[in-house]
């Protein structure tokens, strides 16, 4: 069938390659652009986790590391990857003195720290997510947790929940920064 001289099928996909210019993710009707961001979640000890995709550089299966002498036990060592030594930190020992199990699924997520690579030790990476920041809500988290300080906002998806790591924060702590053993 023609319209106007053209093919109808041409036609239609003309008219969606218009309309998907003119697409603005996240704007709804009505309601204004919404603020979405990407994150990687992952697992560390009981919790689910999420941080921006653009803090992360790399995920990385676990590579050999040597240990530091006079450094915290959350230091597992220093790892050369590809030429550049990356600090490898076990987070859940940071966070609750608890070693993380280093199994099949365990990988580092790769970042850095003014511009000196970190690998932080995870149990494990399930994916990437999008969240909308009005699905945002402060984080529930027990008194004594250790991530006062470094997250503040979850995302509830369905059954699933995810406490979004600050990493900005993270990195700012003093105890985190000082990692010399006393």
């Amino acid at each position: 069938m023609k319209l106007n001289g053209t093919n109808a099928a041409f036609a239609k996909l003309y008219e969606y390659e218009k309309r998907s210019t003119k697409f603005s993710p996240g704007a709804g009707k009505g309601s204004g652009p919404s603020s979405e961001w990407s994150g990687v979640t992952f697992g560390v000890g009981d919790s689910r986790m999420a941080c921006n995709i653009n803090r992360i550089t790399e995920i990385l299966p676990i590579p050999q590391s040597t240990p530091v002498p006079g450094a915290k036990a959350w230091i597992n060592g220093l790892a050369n990857v590809r030429g550049e030594l990356l600090t490898v930190v076990d987070l859940a020992r940071f966070l609750t003195g608890v070693r993380t199990p280093v199994t099949a699924r365990s990988r580092l997520l790769a970042t850095s720290i003014n511009k000196a690579p970190i690998g932080l030790l995870i149990d494990e990476v399930y994916g990437q997510r999008h969240f909308l920041e009005s699905d945002s809500i402060p984080a529930e988290l027990p008194p004594d947790s250790p991530l006062h300080g470094m997250v503040s906002k979850q995302y509830n998806l369905g059954s699933e929940s995810w406490q979004e790591l600050n990493l900005d924060q993270l990195f700012n702590s003093t105890e985190f920064l000082n990692g010399a053993a006393d």
